[in-house]
């Protein structure tokens, strides 16, 4: 059981099914580009370190990989193009979400939202999904000098809201969110679906893993 006074839930691959838009966008840019597709199954494996990662992948069609840098400079803004007209459009919420962020307000805690999805696909996809009105703060990758998995935005967070790191707990699906909660001080409890470039998350020792968001409100213990 936990006891936050604030809880910090990751975007991509927690709260939203983000990949069909990311997938399509992916494609059209090559597409675009004279280059193969893709596809939406290698996509999966490619998200959750920023747009500008996943274009590096998508070009090079490797997770670690790194394109030439003009080809690069050529794709990243057909990409953003692209997707700024597509971020919402086949994307979903997961299911057991909204239950879990009603929880959250209901029992006054603070509640946060922090991605590595840069502001200007952020902001839009929370609003047309219905989710924005549910976080307090919502830290971008572009919004701080750092990003996960480094601990910044975490601490920024817990900052904001006058708290200490043990006070608050994230929420994420990734080996970037275990790592940037460890380094932050947070607590952590992962989801067993979302984007960890294939791996079990069970791999990097979260504090507990849920199937559905839904569950959440079982480990938490409210302050009377």
């Amino acid at each position: 059981m936990f006891s936050p006074k604030a809880i910090v839930f990751d975007l991509d691959g927690t709260l939203v099914d983000s990949v069909p838009d990311l997938a399509y966008s992916v494609d059209a840019m090559l597409e675009q580009l004279g280059l193969p597709k893709r596809g939406e199954a290698a996509v999966r494996q490619w998200v959750g370190n920023g747009v500008q990662r996943l274009v590096e992948r998508a070009l090079t069609n490797n997770l670690d990989g790194i394109p030439d840098k003009a080809l690069f400079k050529e794709a990243m803004p057909i990409f953003t193009e692209i997707y700024a007209e597509n971020n919402a459009r086949r994307s979903r919420v997961y299911a057991g979400v909204e239950q879990a962020l009603q929880f959250v307000r209901e029992a006054q805690l603070h509640c946060a939202c922090v991605t590595n999805k840069a502001e200007q696909f952020t902001v839009p996809l929370l609003k047309d999904l219905g989710l924005f009105h549910y976080f307090e703060i919502v830290i971008s990758g572009d919004s701080l000098p750092e990003k996960k998995p480094h601990p910044l935005p975490l601490l920024h967070i817990a900052d904001h809201f006058g708290l200490l790191p043990k006070q608050c707990l994230m929420v994420g699906d990734s080996k970037s969110d275990v790592k940037a909660a460890r380094e932050a001080g947070f607590n952590i409890v992962c989801t067993s679906y979302g984007y960890n470039h294939g791996e079990d998350i069970r791999k990097y020792k979260p504090d507990a893993v849920v199937d559905s968001l839904a569950e959440l409100k079982n480990l938490i213990r409210v302050s009377a």
